[in-house]
């Protein structure tokens, strides 16, 4: 209520026309009337390299792609040259000791810390991208970078939460119902706690009436008419919890009466004290968690939203001037996945399979590394930029050219470089001018008895640069069809479609219910008689 109020105090001032707020809103009419002062809540999204691909495409940030590693080993790795991975496993509370995160190092590291429930995907990306100085993170992430750069942990954490580029683009990847979940989740949160709240004012205001009772004078006494027609004293009602008896000295049938009644109560209170079970610990929900590995500043980091800060896994294999130094150059970078392996093999025993034979893989790991298709579309424009320079050399040193080739590579030279979908001439690379340039160079310098070789040579390179692009095209046609399948809200659809079956007295029939919609047991019975 008290934000409502807000909004509708900052609308009116907006939207007032007296001269004594003209001058305080020059600047507030050319903002938006709305004002996000809370923010929503974050919904789960999948642990799919196509969906974390979309998130930093949306986020402002190209050039990358998220791919899904099935092994660590350099083998599996190394060709990749990964700039962080992004650690998926079932969470667990996990204790450090707090020097753990007393790194004079760590101060110069990007982290912020997870604030919102469900929203550990986006941090792990930020938190591993944003120490990337060598990548392009896009005019919007640089200028939140700048603007939280002397921010603590918190609100950058905070400032996460309530930017309106970074939430909207989580969850425009999130299912329509997670999205409700979410909003219902936060809906129950707001409940309970005030729940919470009622409860603590009801038990402080319970404790201050038990203190005022003790320092009043005794209440009233009553007389209660006895079994043998004496009377006999009683606290009168009213104290909070069991009043204590008091035993003042009566005649002994009284006493004996009163002994075995008091033997019966005390004797019933531990029977049923027995008798409850013992309350169990309440279930942890499952809940999947994301962390970032990354290197910067001359060591490897992991970054864990959850955690008060940045913990180091180990230092990289570089000079002591680069570890010390203020960026983070790709260069120094070199060697980490070395570094970071044996940590990832302890978090894989920890978070590891389920069950008695290990099946149940409860982790995944996502290395982000360059984009598969850009990369492969340079190769195959190099590859074509290539043929045109020797087909012009080719004619200069002898006209019959074409006759002295494979006759093979000679037909598919004509469709290796035309590919549907496919936008020629455009380049990524920033240093790809200059090795064609001196391509060229060499091209030009070179004889004929090279010539051929290298021109069956290209068409052959060409064959296989063809294939990989179209399968990258194929990956972002499939990923925007899952993209559109699940973001897509399916509820009023299903809601119509069940309620056109009532309206037309088909849902019975569907369900096994009769015309007032009990349920049917005849044929239950029928079958058992059979």
């Amino acid at each position: 209520m008290e934000i409502d109020q807000q909004l509708q105090q900052q609308q009116q001032l907006d939207t007032d026309p007296s001269p004594s707020h003209s001058d305080t809103n020059a600047n507030a009419k050319q903002q938006p009337t709305s004002h996000d002062l809370v923010g929503g809540p974050f919904a789960v999204i999948e642990s799919d390299p196509g969906v974390f691909t979309s998130l930093t495409r949306a986020l402002g940030i190209h050039g990358l792609e998220l791919v899904e590693m099935y092994d660590i080993e350099p083998w599996a790795v190394d060709h990749l040259k990964p700039h962080g991975l992004i650690f998926c496993f079932m969470w667990h509370k996990d204790t450090h000791r707090p020097t753990d995160f007393n790194d004079p190092a760590a101060e110069r590291v990007w982290f912020a810390n997870q604030l919102s429930d469900d929203a550990c995907a986006t941090h792990a990306i930020l938190n591993v991208l944003l120490n990337c100085p060598h990548i392009d993170v896009g005019e919007e992430m640089r200028a939140f970078k700048r603007d939280t750069e002397g921010m603590s942990p918190v609100m950058r954490g905070l400032a996460v939460t309530n930017s309106p580029i970074i939430r909207p683009a989580h969850n425009s990847l999130a299912r329509p119902s997670d999205i409700r979940a979410s909003i219902n989740n936060l809906t129950i949160t707001t409940l309970n706690a005030d729940k919470k709240r009622k409860a603590a004012d009801k038990k402080k205001a319970s404790q201050t009436e038990s203190s005022s009772s003790k320092s009043k004078p005794p209440p009233a006494k009553r007389v209660k008419v006895g079994a043998k027609g004496k009377g006999k004293e009683s606290t009168a009602k009213g104290t909070v919890g069991r009043p204590k008896r008091r035993r003042k000295p009566k005649d002994e049938d009284e006493d004996d009466n009163d002994d075995e009644q008091l033997e019966e109560e005390e004797g019933e209170q531990e029977t049923e004290h027995e008798g409850e079970p013992e309350a169990e610990p309440p279930q942890q929900e499952e809940t999947y968690h994301f962390i970032g590995y990354v290197p910067a500043y001359g060591k490897v980091w992991e970054l864990d939203g959850l955690k008060s800060g940045p913990l180091e896994v180990g230092e990289l294999p570089s000079s002591k001037a680069d570890a010390n130094s203020n960026d983070s150059s790709e260069s120094s970078t070199e060697g980490w996945m070395d570094v970071v392996r044996p940590a990832l093999r302890m978090k894989m025993e920890k978070y590891g399979g389920s069950g008695n034979d290990g099946s149940n893989i409860r982790f995944s790991l996502l290395a982000i590394v360059d984009d598969l298709y850009r990369k492969a579309s340079d190769e195959l424009e190099f590859l074509r930029r290539d043929r045109i320079a020797l087909e012009r050399r080719l004619a200069e040193l002898d006209g019959e050219w074409e006759a002295k080739v494979d006759a093979s590579l000679r037909a598919a030279a004509e469709t290796a470089f035309t590919i549907a979908n496919h936008e020629s001439n455009k380049v990524y690379a920033n240093d790809f001018a200059s090795r064609r340039m001196t391509r060229d160079l060499e091209i030009m310098n070179m004889p004929m008895s090279s010539c051929i070789p290298s021109w069956e040579a290209c068409i052959r390179d060409a064959m296989r640069a063809k294939v990989a692009v179209e399968d990258e095209l194929a990956k972002a046609d499939r990923a925007k069809v899952d993209h559109e399948k699940r973001t897509f809200d399916y509820e009023p659809f299903i809601r119509e479609y069940v309620q056109s079956l009532h309206r037309e007295g088909l849902l019975n029939a569907l369900l096994d219910r009769d015309s007032d919609g009990k349920k049917k047991r005849g044929r239950k019975k029928a079958a058992a008689k059979g």
